[in-house]
C-alpha cells in the first residue's frame, strides 16, 4: 500500500487547513493511522493518531485545535487543523500500521505565518 498526503499550504496564524492522506488500498484492516510533523531542525513528532476502532489521541500541543478522522470508504484519513499557530509549521506526514509493517507517505508542507 502507498500513502499520499496533501492539503498543506501557506496560512495565516489563526487560520485553518485540512490535510488528507489517501491510501492506494483499503485502510479498513489497518491497526491505526497517524499524522506526524517535522519542523525545521527538529525531530519528527506525533501529532495525532486514529485507530481502527476510531479511538483518537493527540499531542498536547494540538489537542482541542486539531481533529483526526478517517473515512474507510474513501481509504482516507484527515487532519483538520484549526486555530493554527506559527509553531505548527512543518512537514506533515501520515503513516499506517499495516500487516506488512508501518508505511509512511511523503510529507506535505504547512507554513503558518503571523
Amino acid at each position: 500500500v502507498q500513502l499520499q498526503a496533501f492539503g498543506g499550504g501557506l496560512v495565516q496564524a489563526g487560520g485553518f487547513l485540512r490535510l488528507s492522506c489517501a491510501a492506494s488500498g483499503s485502510i479498513f484492516s489497518f491497526n491505526g493511522m497517524g499524522w506526524y510533523r517535522q519542523a525545521p531542525g527538529k525531530q519528527r513528532e506525533l501529532v495525532a493518531v486514529i485507530t481502527s476502532s476510531y479511538s483518537t489521541n493527540y499531542a498536547d500541543s494540538v489537542r482541542g485545535r486539531f481533529t483526526v478522522s478517517r473515512d474507510n470508504a474513501k481509504n482516507t484519513v484527515y487532519l483538520q487543523m484549526n486555530r493554527l499557530k506559527p509553531e505548527d509549521t512543518g512537514d506533515y506526514y501520515c503513516n499506517a500500521g499495516t500487516r506488512g509493517g508501518v508505511v509512511w507517505g511523503q510529507g506535505t508542507l504547512v507554513i503558518v505565518f503571523s
